[in-house]
């Protein structure tokens, strides 16, 4: 199974960039897989939108030389969250598996029209003035990310990711892997097939879906701080979806910075594979009763 990490699940809305913090975090999120872990052959990706964020301010801030592009900021962040939640699990697991995380780049098309139409919410959380002053003075693209503002940033479509062989044959080893964290490192391929960094974050969950069906998944779980996926999230009719499959949700109209990309990551999985399997959206500490069917919104092709 493909468990991705959501960024919320690492790093609570509103909560600072501190380091201890995010290990603590990591920490309980390590306690959580650990289960799974033990049972099942397991693929762990994760979110990078708050401290992919973090580092671009830290990185315009030395006035010396250029910012690092978003390509790089993403590897870094690949190695600085990847290298956590390795010791983490490994530490959970006693030592009695193997985890390695391994830096993975993501295909995209340098057409894709996201690149125009900055849409991926990164960094910090601001008030509505404070951001729009941020935009003015670095030319950023901000917008509303629920009840704050977050810089926007271009987010294309993942196509196919470089390293899917390195990963299968560590999943073959036994080995629990960490792979294509934040979306992966987003590249573009050239005419001669040379691969170059793109200015792009990639939406995580969508890309956990292609990882999960190129590597021939029975599972894809997608864990934020959300115990589910609500029909009319915000009101006060709101109530959980417990199972549904993919054209139900469908015709269901989910808000931008809602649950929308893990709902079409569900349902892009589910619809890619039939019947053999399943995709499921829930809160950290509830992995095991979400793979019973107990909590969280599990969506299946029946």
């Amino acid at each position: 199974m493909v468990i991705a990490l959501g960024g919320n699940a690492l790093l609570k809305r509103g909560e600072p960039l501190d380091p201890a913090l995010q290990l603590r975090n990591v920490h309980r999120a390590a306690r959580a897989l650990a289960p799974a872990a033990r049972q099942h052959q397991v693929v762990v990706t994760h979110g990078n939108g708050p401290q992919v964020g973090y580092l671009a301010l830290q990185s315009e801030a030395y006035a010396a030389t250029r910012p690092y592009p978003l390509d790089v900021l993403g590897a870094q962040t690949q190695g600085m969250i990847g290298y956590m939640i390795e010791d983490e699990l490994r530490d959970e697991l006693g030592g009695s598996r193997e985890v390695a995380t391994l830096l993975t780049q993501v295909v995209v098309d340098e057409r894709d029209p996201a690149f125009v139409t900055p849409s991926k919410p990164v960094g910090p959380v601001y008030e509505e003035g404070e951001a729009r002053a941020l935009a003015r003075a670095r030319s950023w693209t901000v917008g509303p990310d629920g009840r704050h503002w977050r810089r926007l940033v271009p987010s294309p479509e993942p196509r196919r990711i470089v390293e899917i062989n390195a990963i299968r044959l560590l999943v073959e080893a036994g080995v629990i892997v960490i792979c294509a964290g934040g979306g992966g490192v987003p590249v573009v391929m050239d005419a001669s097939g040379q691969l170059h960094g793109a200015e792009a974050v990639i939406d995580k969950d969508l890309c956990a879906a292609l990882l999960a069906s190129q590597l021939q998944a029975s599972a894809l779980l997608m864990l934020t701080d959300t115990d589910a996926v609500y029909d009319g999230w915000g009101g006060p009719d709101a109530k959980p979806i417990r199972r549904a499959t993919p054209s139900m949700l469908r015709r269901m109209t989910f808000p931008p910075g809602s649950m929308a990309p893990k709902v079409e990551a569900a349902c892009r999985f589910v619809e890619a594979g039939g019947s053999a399997r399943f995709a499921a959206i829930g809160a950290l500490e509830d992995v095991e009763a979400i793979l019973r069917g107990e909590k969280g919104t599990t969506v299946e092709a029946s």
